[in-house]
């Protein structure tokens, strides 16, 4: 497998658009078959993930990273710092380029900022159908806490440097 070549930063507002893009698609590979597609992408759900995304670029205690291959956004995270909500709250990654290491990179990104913070400890929670997803953290060192309706929580040991 050839390394894809990329840039990893903070996002800013400019990157709204092409971070909704990357949401939306990626979570029509897993809700589909199991929501109605108004719930995950009917106008109104596309308008509060993107008002939740440009909430958090502005949050002091959210940071939202990117994943840039030729200046072109291909996944993000949203990971929560405020005591209690140490979560990583979205975690997407362009359907078109799964498995090409970007996921693991944003990953890393992901607990250094943890670690930058003084984070000891974070959770998640995915969807339960979303096997793939579930494997992945897995692979990344989380582990399952328990189940609720119809996700899966997990927790990571943020490890220290």
């Amino acid at each position: 497998m050839n390394a894809i070549s990329v840039t990893i930063r903070d996002a800013d507002p400019g990157d709204l658009d092409s971070i909704a893009d990357v949401h939306r698609r990626a979570r029509a590979t897993y809700y589909e078959g199991h929501l109605p597609e108004e719930a995950y992408n009917g106008p109104d759900e596309l308008r509060r993930c993107r008002e939740g995304t440009e909430r958090a670029i502005g949050s002091a205690d959210r940071k939202v990273l990117c994943v840039l291959r030729e200046d072109r956004v291909v996944a993000f995270a949203v990971l929560g710092f405020r005591p209690g909500e140490e979560k990583l709250f979205q975690f997407h990654v362009d359907p078109e380029l799964w498995r090409a290491g970007l996921g693991s990179a944003l990953h890393r990104a992901c607990v250094t900022a943890w670690q930058d913070a003084a984070v000891t400890a974070a959770r998640l929670e995915v969807f339960e159908p979303n096997q793939r997803a579930q494997a992945f953290y897995a692979r990344q060192g989380w582990a399952e806490d328990s189940h609720v309706d119809d996700h899966v929580t997990m927790s990571l040991a943020v490890p220290s440097r």
